[in-house]
């Protein structure tokens, strides 16, 4: 028993330490941030192609994120509703505080803060992959023109806070049109530096706002958000009433 154990264990640190090697052999290091008016003014012709102005002027969105997690987002009043299994909460993404359900039953105490705090990190991921390139000039950020690891040149953005990762950075790939194909990424959840990430089949949401409708992990792997409408008034998403009375009060 003793020596199959031990080959067990030898076993384990030898896969361990294939997986660490091919980790490394595919990790990339960060390029070093550099801002520039240069990069900003990309930035800014970035957000021009995606209709920007649009996006700022949309009143809600609803998108599911992974056939798992569904969000109706009051993108002015900071609101957003995630559901998720048998959990509703209603949040408010500014101070992170609202109402949290299970079953329909209002909870309260430490399980309705565990609700709270799993929808709001929720909504900061689930958020970030339907609109990051929306966010490059949120406050905290700087942006850089620079080149990757495979000679190819994109708009770093790095996020000195804000969210749940703060210290974050993404170089976004543009093609010729200023419309991203994919960004590389340096994110404290993902150990392999550069990462990449593609976004495709860019469609106007009813708003006129440019969303990608596809996005893709390691060449293969796909992130699905599904679901994905905009709108101006409730009524477009089946609702006669505001959904957020109970914490807008």
């Amino acid at each position: 028993m003793k020596k199959v154990l031990k080959w067990l264990g030898i076993i384990v640190v030898l896969l361990l330490a294939g997986l660490f090697i091919v980790g490394w052999s595919f990790h990339e290091k960060k390029p070093a941030a550099n801002p520039s008016a240069e990069a900003d003014a990309l930035a800014e012709e970035m957000l021009l192609a995606l209709n920007k102005a649009a996006w700022d002027t949309t009143a809600y969105m609803q998108w599911t994120f992974r056939d798992a997690n569904h969000y109706l987002w009051d993108k002015n009043r900071h609101f957003v509703e995630v559901t998720w299994e048998d959990y509703k909460v209603l949040l408010h993404t500014k101070s992170v505080s609202g109402e949290a359900y299970k079953a329909g039953e209002l909870l309260s105490d430490k399980a309705a803060e565990k609700a709270i705090q799993k929808a709001w990190a929720s909504f900061c991921n689930d958020s970030f992959w339907l609109c990051a390139p929306m966010k490059a000039f949120d406050p905290g950020t700087v942006r850089s023109i620079v080149e990757v690891k495979d000679g190819r040149q994109g708009l770093m953005v790095h996020y000195e806070g804000g969210g749940v990762t703060p210290e974050d950075s993404y170089v976004w790939l543009l093609d010729e049109n200023n419309i991203p194909t994919s960004y590389k990424m340096w994110v404290s959840i993902i150990p392999i530096g550069g990462v990449e990430a593609t976004w495709n089949d860019w469609k106007r949401v009813e708003t006129g706002a440019l969303i990608a409708q596809q996005r893709v992990l390691f060449g293969s792997s796909e992130i699905p958000l599904t679901n994905i409408k905009a709108g101006m008034d409730w009524a477009s998403f089946g609702h006669s009433a505001d959904p957020f009375q109970a914490i807008a009060q």
